[in-house]
């Protein structure tokens, strides 16, 4: 006969993936001649739940490194930039969402420059991202309990008597 148990711990019940491409712009001190390098740093996020969507927000910065008065001289110019994105996930079951739901944002690319653009005074730059999405919530397993274990058995360790050693067991050489 078997009984039947619930355990409650914590299950993912929604998770997706979004990768986007977004344009951006800059304008430097000077007027750039040539993009010598650009690179994306400091990226943060965080995410909140709106039933089976997500709405993260985050931010990171840009730095470009370019040339101007005719390629002779250099210089680095940074931007902060902020974003939002929404992403609607296939959840398992609705009924598990909650306002009390873990969040689990990972970045499964780093924000990096596909393109870099420079217009007038204008330096026009495409980054790409992938996000990843986890909703943790509650879940229930249940478990088969049986009732009829076997009961741990009781073990002896028999020591030899003296009548089983045989005396002829070492022999020995002249």
């Amino acid at each position: 006969m078997s009984n039947f148990k619930e355990i409650v711990t914590k299950t993912i019940v929604g998770k997706g993936r979004k990768t986007s491409s977004d344009n951006y712009s800059l304008t430097p001190e000077n007027t750039p001649n040539t993009v010598l390098g650009c690179w994306v740093i400091n990226h943060t996020f965080s995410g909140t739940n709106n039933k089976n969507e997500v709405k993260i927000n985050g931010s990171f910065d840009i730095n470009v490194w370019y040339s101007y008065d005719n390629d002779s001289k250099t210089a680095v110019t940074t931007r902060n930039f902020t974003y939002q994105d929404l992403m609607r996930l296939r959840v398992k079951d609705l009924s598990s969402l909650s306002n009390d739901n873990e969040i689990i944002v990972r970045s499964l690319k780093q924000p990096t420059v596909q393109d870099v653009k420079i217009k007038g005074n204008d330096v026009y730059l495409t980054i790409e991202k992938e996000l990843g999405v986890e909703i943790v919530g509650e879940g229930k397993v249940k478990i088969a309990i049986e009732d009829d274990e076997l009961p741990w058995d009781d073990v002896y360790e028999e020591e030899p008597s003296i009548d089983e050693v045989k005396e002829d067991y070492v022999k020995e050489e002249n």
